[in-house]
């Protein structure tokens, strides 16, 4: 890595994944309410869902639209609903009880009534308390099974019935709580929103945000002296409430022992007995993994002793907790891809690795770097010489674009899903294809990756390729690592290395040493600051100056990545220096001007970058790629960031010819390998690091495992078909 020769680096922006902020509006929060820090630890998701830095709205008639048909958003919403309910007729059909570890207790009936629940509150809305940390909310909060389930048609309007909402605000206004908060708590607890809060105030947890002191003060308002910390209702809301914020972390399940923990730290007197209850009240759901029975093996002929197929503790695995959509999703999940594999047709396709393990197997997993992206395209392309109907999916429009010609081919997974790009759908729910190759698949959460999955006819092939040193998906699971991890199918590592000094650097980051590499072209600078302060004024330097004269990139093609959105050098405060240099303006729509350019949630978990083109009556138009999008006026505040600085989370799947990553001092608790690893590899042409966390950032690489997330779906895949004795 070079030293810089004079450039100076302009301020660089926090990661700006649309995250909801519940901020304060027209009333006081309640007591702790806290601003984010300076972001999530690396490794955990980054708020990938809805944001808002701003409670105005657009200009124009306080209206919403009326517009007919379906958005984008509402369609990839429907599609998930559609096939979930799918998985649940087939899962129905099986019937009878399921083994320990295997499938969900209960009847199909309800766990899809459940997942209809909770998706009929996708729609989030301001909120008035602060977060905790900028960490992805769910789609959705998990729902207790007391709330009426909503219809499943997918053509239901998001938002509640002015009368829900009305009674809500009356019963939220005795409670003492922000009267704006009706719209987000009729929302997620249906149309009998207001008489699940006066039997049970702890609901108010279901809306993002909103902490267990709040939901406690507004509770004691409206019980009196009725509740305690033991309340069996307080217990319950507050177990849902831990799994949902594990989930933001991108745990699918957590093990009892830390579910018991975090109940403690809330003064729950009894912590096992309120799992317990939520466990029999059927609010969340306990997983026993039952352990196989290692086969007798004959004794290693050299070292004459049998080998020791057992554990370490020789313990049994501890017992996990989780939600149902999660569960739903992982079992799923784990079936579909079993399914591929059983009903491919083994074939014998002539040509690199890649292709002859694609020709004789369902499913297959390719790794490697960005240089290594070609070569699952290029089997794509070979399958269609052959007659077979093959699709690329990418994770992001900046992916498909990054494909050049080959790109024009290529869809986006959203896209692919709504039905709005691809090959459409035969009667059966299931997309026209022979070979379905997948790009950047570390980022498929494991509800995303469910439904792609259902969505593919018997014997299609599915290739999963991606990068494993990359940061996770925003959403909970970790697909990708726990196909890798329970070898199950064949997995090809390609051997073709990133080109140039970034090419070299990252590859050292992925192995864990921070290398000097050599960049006569100033592909990559070093912008040494002391503190926070003087990191924005060398990102905005960077951005606006620095960048475009000495290495031909203009400030919208340069890309700011940061550690998180809080902080005196986060995204937020990066951002509002970037836009005062950039594009300065009074912000007259909604926080927003012409030109601006912003990160857009078009759905929880999925991130696009765009411009600010214009705005009416409708909400905002924005140009994200080659397309033009409409944000509603009611989700500006909610699904909009300014997007000069986006964090590594939000980055990932994209590549921009220039990137300025930011390291202020007080980020350096949340540098990790795969944060530092994500960060750099966005850069095409040219890194800039504004370097202020001194030896921090050494250690991060060769230290700095991203912390492990909890998931099933590992296990569910060895006890489908891993073969005897592995």
């Amino acid at each position: 890595m070079t030293e810089p020769s004079g450039e100076t680096a302009p301020e660089a922006p926090e990661d700006v994944e649309p995250t909801e902020d519940v901020r304060e509006g027209a009333g006081t929060a309640p007591a702790g309410a806290t601003e984010d820090g300076p972001g999530a630890t690396a490794g955990e998701p980054d708020a990938a869902e809805e944001a808002g830095e701003t409670s105005e709205k657009p200009d124009g008639d306080a209206g919403a639209s009326d517009a007919p048909g379906l958005s984008e958003a509402q369609a990839e919403l429907a599609a998930q609903r559609e096939l979930r309910a799918r998985i649940e007729a087939r899962k129905a059909e099986k019937g009878g009880p399921v083994a320990a570890g295997a499938k969900l207790s209960g009847t199909a009936a309800d766990l899809l009534a459940a997942v209809r629940a909770v998706e009929g509150g996708a729609a989030k809305g301001s909120a008035f308390y602060e977060t905790a940390a900028p960490v992805p909310e769910p789609s959705a909060p998990e729902r207790p099974p007391t709330a009426p389930p909503g219809p499943p048609a997918p053509e239901r309007p998001t938002a509640p019935a002015p009368a829900t909402t009305a009674a809500v605000r009356e019963v939220l206004a005795r409670g003492g709580a922000p009267e704006t908060l009706a719209g987000p708590v009729a929302a997620a607890l249906g149309e009998g929103a207001a008489a699940i809060l006066l039997d049970d105030p702890w609901q108010l947890l279901a809306v993002a945000g909103v902490r267990p002191e709040q939901a406690d003060g507004f509770a004691r308002a409206l019980l009196g002296p009725d509740c305690g910390p033991g309340d069996p209702r307080r217990t319950v809301a507050l177990t849902v409430w831990l799994l949902e914020q594990a989930a933001l972390r991108g745990h699918t399940a957590l093990e009892t022992a830390a579910v018991c923990t975090g109940l403690a730290a809330h003064s729950v007197p009894d912590p096992g007995e309120a799992v317990d209850t939520a466990v029999s009240e059927g609010a969340v759901h306990l997983f026993r993994e039952e352990r196989e029975e290692a086969p007798e093996e004959e004794p290693d002929e050299e070292v004459g002793e049998k080998a020791d197929t057992s554990d370490e503790s020789g313990e049994e695995p501890p017992a996990l907790l989780g939600l149902d959509r999660y569960a739903l999703a992982e079992e799923s999940l784990a079936e579909g891809l079993a399914r591929l594999l059983r009903t491919a047709t083994a074939d014998v396709w002539e040509g690199s690795e890649l292709e002859r393990a694609a020709g004789a197997h369902g499913l297959v997993l390719h790794t490697g770097g960005e240089a290594a992206r070609a070569e699952p395209v290029a089997l794509a392309a070979a399958a269609r010489e052959r007659g077979l109907r093959a699709l690329v999916a990418v994770h992001s429009d900046g992916g498909r674009r990054a494909l050049g010609a080959a790109g024009t081919e290529a869809v986006t997974v959203a896209a692919l899903l709504a039905g709005a790009a691809g090959p459409g759908r035969d009667e059966d729910g299931a997309f026209a294809l022979d070979l379905l190759v997948v790009l950047d698949a570390p980022q498929l959460d494991v509800e995303t990756a469910a439904t792609l999955v259902e969505s593919l006819p018997d014997g299609c092939r599915l290739v999963l390729s991606g990068d494993p040193e990359v940061l996770g998906a925003p959403g909970a699971g970790r697909v990708f690592a726990d196909a890798l991890a329970a070898k199950v199918c064949p997995r090809i590592a390609s051997r073709v290395p990133d080109p140039g000094p970034l090419g070299e650097l990252v590859s050292g980051i992925g192995v864990g040493e921070l290398n000097q590499v050599e960049a006569p072209g100033k592909e990559i600078v070093i912008v040494p600051v002391r503190d926070a302060g003087e990191a924005v004024h060398r990102t905005v330097q960077l951005v606006a100056d620095s960048v475009p004269r000495a290495i031909g990139v203009p400030p919208e093609r340069t890309q700011v990545v940061t550690v998180g959105h809080g902080g005196s050098a986060g995204t937020r405060a990066l951002n509002a220096a970037l836009k005062q240099r950039l594009n300065p303006g009074p912000g007259r729509f909604g926080g927003y001007d012409p030109g601006d350019r912003v990160a857009y949630a078009p759905v929880p978990g999925r991130t696009v970058t765009g411009t600010v083109l214009s705005a009416d009556a409708e909400g905002l138009r924005l140009r994200c790629g080659d397309e033009e999008l409409l944000v509603p006026k009611e989700r500006v505040e909610s699904a909009l960031r300014h997007g000069w600085a986006l964090t590594a989370h939000q980055a990932a799947g994209t590549r921009w010819p220039a990137v300025v990553a930011v390291l202020p001092g007080d980020a350096a608790g949340g540098l990790s390998r795969p944060w530092v690893y994500t960060a750099f590899g966005r850069a095409e042409r040219h890194l800039s690091v504004v370097h202020g966390v001194d030896q921090a950032l050494p250690r991060a690489v060769a230290e700095g495992v991203a912390p492990e997330r909890t998931t099933r779906l590992r296990p569910l895949l060895e006890g489908l078909l891993a073969a005897p004795g592995e």
